[in-house]
């Protein structure tokens, strides 16, 4: 499963309610792109000064990191926190990892909203404070929409309204993932892009209910 989206738009406290209820592997991609900062090795260095420019990591860089997790885990469900956000991004990592998702839900959240909660959360990110925000929802948004109409256009999107409690938003994410858990898979993978609609600049083409052809 993949998540993808603007900054605050509540992927990560989604995720968190998904493996608890679910049972997944959370696997964020910001999060293992700051660790890999921390490291201080050269790849730290340039994700560093490519995320204070508000810009997006080399896919190769990113994809790489995610798949040495997986392969580290006994779990065979992953929930991808933060990828992709690219359609670059999207063709690198079905080339490398050698999957695809079965469903795309898209998280329809505004501008304004996500950027209340970033500078709200205070949890010392590099990246949040306005001027980065602004940078990354702008490239975000800019970056995003091929990605969310080639899904769209392939039957596998699904819209969810990210405005509510934490509990509303996950009463219309719960079914999705309960849907899954009674197909007989060995891996399943599910692309989640939280996004946003901002003065009806983000638009989605082509169908937004969830494919009744989820492959197995």
């Amino acid at each position: 499963f993949q998540f993808s989206g603007g900054p605050g738009s509540g992927k990560g406290t989604q995720c968190i309610k998904i493996v608890e209820t679910f049972g997944f592997a959370h696997l964020s991609a910001g999060d293992l792109l700051r660790r890999e900062i921390a490291s201080k090795s050269a790849d730290g260095a340039m994700i560093l000064n490519t995320i204070k420019e508000g810009k997006i990591v080399p896919s190769q860089v990113t994809v790489k990191l995610i798949q040495k997790e997986m392969e580290l885990s006994d779990n065979h469900k992953f929930l991808i926190d933060g990828f992709p956000r690219t359609e670059e991004n999207r063709v690198s990592f079905e080339r490398i990892i050698g999957v695809e998702p079965n469903v795309v839900l898209f998280f329809d959240c505004p501008e304004e909203e996500m950027v209340k909660r970033v500078l709200n959360r205070n949890e010392g990110r590099v990246d949040d404070n306005l001027e980065t925000i602004k940078k990354r929802l702008t490239v975000f948004q800019a970056l995003s929409l091929p990605v969310i109409n080639y899904y769209s256009e392939k039957g596998k999107l699904y819209t969810i309204k990210a405005i509510g409690t934490e509990d509303e938003i996950f009463e219309q994410v719960r079914p999705i993932f309960a849907a899954f858990e009674v197909c007989s898979v060995s891996a399943m993978i599910l692309s989640i892009q939280l996004c946003w609609q901002s003065q009806g600049q983000l638009r989605v083409t082509g169908p937004s209910k969830v494919s009744s052809k989820m492959r197995k």
